[in-house]
């Protein structure tokens, strides 16, 4: 299971990587922002992204956009993590065909039911 991480925090990332890794997940790369991760993904196939929504340069709607239009990987799997969960961004979210969406400030657990429900979406093994 590779995994790319996206977020223009470094604590964020760090938090994030740190458990991923306590859940098992060991191929874990990072971005710094949605032009980052662009890079990274047209050189490597990853199975999950989890993204933040609020960065700058591209935005993580914006990113999700580019990877569903340009990249073709309709097949990625998307986690979204942000601090916004007004209405209008949960919609723009679900029609952006995300498989999972978590709120700042969540917990280990949330992160592992999270993971778990993006892969029964997607007919995979969480590891």
């Amino acid at each position: 299971m590779k995994i790319l991480v996206v977020d223009d925090m470094p604590l964020m990332r760090h938090v994030m990587l740190n458990m991923l890794r306590r859940l098992e997940y060991t191929d874990v790369s990072e971005a710094t922002d949605g032009e980052q991760a662009i890079e990274l993904l047209q050189a490597t196939k990853f199975d999950l992204l989890i993204t933040d929504l609020n960065m700058p340069k591209m935005n993580g709607q914006e990113l999700i956009d580019k990877i569903r239009a340009e990249l073709k990987q309709a097949n990625l799997a998307v986690l979204v993590v942000t601090c916004d969960d007004n209405k209008q961004t949960v919609l723009n979210l679900i029609s952006a065909q995300i498989d999972g969406m978590m709120v700042k400030p969540f917990t280990l657990n949330t992160l592992k039911r999270q993971l778990q429900l993006v892969f029964s979406r997607r007919d995979k093994p969480p590891q």
